[in-house]
C-alpha cells in the first residue's frame, strides 16, 4: 500500500513593516494600512536603491588608445 503524503502546513509570513501574519489581501503586507504606508515610502522616496558609481571604471574601454 502506497503511503501518503500530507501537504505540509503554511510558513505564516509576517508583515514587513510591523511584523504581524501577512493577510492573502494585502501580501505580503497584513492590512490596507500597512500596505499604503509602503507605497507612501516609495513614492516619498523614503526607500532609495543603492547605486555604485562608476566614474573611475572603465566599463567601455573608451579611456584606453584604440590601436588600429
Amino acid at each position: 500500500m502506497a503511503t501518503v503524503r500530507r501537504p505540509e502546513p503554511r510558513k505564516t509570513r509576517k508583515c514587513p513593516l510591523c511584523g504581524h501574519a501577512a493577510e492573502e489581501d494585502y501580501r505580503p503586507f497584513c492590512s490596507k494600512r500597512c500596505k499604503q504606508l509602503d507605497l507612501g515610502r516609495w513614492l516619498d522616496e523614503s526607500y532609495r536603491v543603492p547605486v555604485v558609481e562608476t566614474d573611475d571604471l572603465d566599463i567601455d574601454g573608451e579611456d584606453e588608445p584604440y590601436d588600429s
